[in-house]
């Protein structure tokens, strides 16, 4: 898995090999400043201090305050680059997966789920984005530091270096057994962010279900199981790191005791000069400090692999909607829609949720499409604008198949209406302008008139100003539905794709606007997906479709002698009086 956390750093650091070359070109004059600090501040007590020579004490002061100085700036440029290039990937990666989450189908986006995706573009992302900089600042440095420490250790006393040979295989024992812990946990606590997100979703999306059905117990009791879980995950975690410092500097400081002790006797025996021995004890803390960053990094790289792995998922997940490399166009936009002997089936589904679907939708004609829930209405609107591809046969947009035509044509002359109605947050001005960015002011409330919302929009003190809250919860599911509508008007599409979206109007609402908007919309194709019959009566055409196969296709009149299904629907909502008129 590791090898995924380098592809993302390569893939997305490329536009920044400059940047990062300097930074660790600095870091190792940093490293070097570092280690030769020690070896002057020896000269200056063993030649200037022990001897009382002045000039020397000047000089090499001198030398060290210029080397001192640096080391700070250098440190200063490190700070500043590492964060702006952290900063940079991390807005890199997080576009990157945005930009994969659009082009995923509804296949997709179902299988990952909107809290997982959401974690992954923010959680997941930062943990990557701490470890390379943490990388820059402190991976880079700590071998520079630890190995050069090493050599120079070696040259002040071998005999002092003994003890390397002790504090260092310590170290590595206790960061070989906090890997072992830790790794895992890191799995487990993302998993754990992915759960605590679907709850926190699905309880702010469904407030009003769970108060209706007196179920807060219940939904904060869930809550708290997802976050006890998280905590105890964390907690893990926690107490392992708990156990790793002290036992870190517990090791650190026995070693500078040993340094001290022993260092003691070879000065005492004239073996060793004062000043070796304060460089030595610069040197065991310089390599005991770079394999404390090393185990730090260690420690941080498993969750940042964890992340990196949870990332490229996404990123690398083919869209099963694939856009053509030769994308063509009709001569000319009419919104003629043709199902061709269409099926689609889920994979690994043994059986298709459409299949031999045939018929067409032609330019200022109604088509309602009907059928009994479950049986495949919005999967059969989906194709269209190609949320889904059809697993089998053609869908043509005038005349040519939609998989052969560019996504952004194809959804250029949709203006579609979802079976939920959603609204961004922003004024009532934006969401109408949504499709057509410089629709003037006439054509958003003529949209409204037809919608039947220019009343209540023009009820409201800002108009077309009015703050609209994020997914429209300030409007009622009808004024929703309305303003959704008139989103899809204002756009002026050739094709008019309307889920179920009535469903939440009173009858003299719902008359009115479908009047208005077949008058609007007579040189467009329109079709209409309804569960309440009276909606769907006066259409030129009507699909019924059961079980995910067309059981008839005419007006109403013709259906309700030929085709069971439509009669059964209609006489569970009308009267054989209503029906017949």
């Amino acid at each position: 898995m590791r090898h995924l956390l380098v592809q993302t750093l390569r893939e997305f650091l490329r536009p920044y090999k400059g940047t990062v070359w300097v930074v660790v070109f600095l870091l190792l004059v940093q490293s070097i400043g570092n280690l030769y600090l020690p070896n002057l501040n020896a000269d200056l007590i063993n030649n200037g201090v022990a001897k009382g020579d002045i000039g020397y004490i000047w000089r090499i002061g001198a030398i060290m305050l210029a080397i001192s100085a640096l080391i700070i700036g250098a440190s200063i440029v490190i700070a500043y680059f590492s964060s702006k290039v952290s900063m940079s990937f991390g807005r890199d990666v997080r576009k990157a997966v945005f930009v994969s989450v659009e082009r995923f189908s509804t296949r997709e986006l179902n299988k990952f789920g909107a809290p997982s995706l959401i974690t992954r573009n923010t959680n997941d992302v930062q943990q990557v984005q701490m470890v390379l900089f943490m990388g820059l600042t402190m991976m880079v440095a700590a071998p520079i530091t630890g190995i050069g420490a090493v050599i120079m250790a070696l040259k002040t006393n071998v005999r002092l270096s003994g003890l390397l040979l002790v504090a260092v295989p310590a170290m590595g024992l206790l960061i070989y057994w906090l890997l072992r812990r830790i790794v895992p946990l890191f799995r487990v606590m993302q998993v754990r962010i992915d759960r605590i997100n679907l709850v926190l979703r699905e309880q702010i999306a469904g407030v009003r279900v769970i108060r209706a059905f007196v179920k807060t117990r219940y939904e904060e009791e869930r809550f708290a199981g997802a976050n006890n879980e998280l905590a105890q995950t964390t907690l893990s975690v926690t107490r392992t790191f708990a156990i790793m410092f002290p036992a870190l500097t517990f090791i650190l400081n026995i070693s500078s005791i040993a340094v001290i002790w022993f260092g003691a006797k070879l000065i005492d025996t004239g073996s060793m000069p004062i000043g070796n021995l304060t460089a030595f004890l610069s040197y065991i803390m310089q390599i005991l400090m770079s394999v404390m960053m090393a185990v730090m990094m260690s420690l941080m790289i498993p969750r940042a692999e964890a992340s990196a792995e949870r990332i490229q998922e996404v990123l690398l997940t083919p869209s099963s909607v694939i856009e053509t490399t030769d994308p063509k166009s009709p001569k000319a936009r009419k919104g003629l829609i043709e199902f061709k002997d269409v099926e689609f089936r889920y994979p690994g589904a043994e059986h298709p949720v459409l299949s031999g679907i045939s018929f067409t939708a032609k330019p200022g004609v109604m088509t309602a499409i009907v059928g009994s829930t479950g049986s495949g209405k919005t999967t059969l609107l989906n194709l269209i604008p190609r949320f889904i591809d059809a697993s089998a046969g053609q869908i043509l947009m005038d005349g040519i198949d939609v998989r052969d035509q560019s996504l952004e044509n194809v959804w250029s002359e949709i203006g579609f209406v979802p079976q939920r109605a959603f609204l961004f947050g922003g004024t009532i001005a934006s969401n109408l302008k949504y499709g057509k960015a410089d629709a003037s002011d006439e054509e958003l409330w003529e949209a409204l008139t037809v919608a039947q919302a220019d009343e209540f929009v023009k009820e409201k003190e800002d108009g077309l100003n009015s703050p609209v809250s994020q997914g429209g919860t300030n409007f009622s599911g009808g004024q929703r539905q309305r303003l959704s509508i008139a989103r899809a008007i204002v756009k002026q599409p050739q094709i008019y794709i309307l889920d179920d979206s009535f469903s939440a109007l009173d009858y003299s609402t719902d008359a009115k606007l479908r009047v208005a908007l077949e008058e609007h919309a007579k040189n467009s194709t329109l079709i209409v997906v309804a569960q309440r019959v009276s909606t769907i009566l006066k259409a030129d055409q009507i699909v019924v479709l059961n079980n995910g196969k067309i059981d008839g296709i005419g007006n109403h009149a013709d259906l309700m002698k030929s085709c069971k299904t439509y009669q059964e629907i209609v006489l569970s909502q009308l009267s054989p009086e209503e029906a017949a008129s």
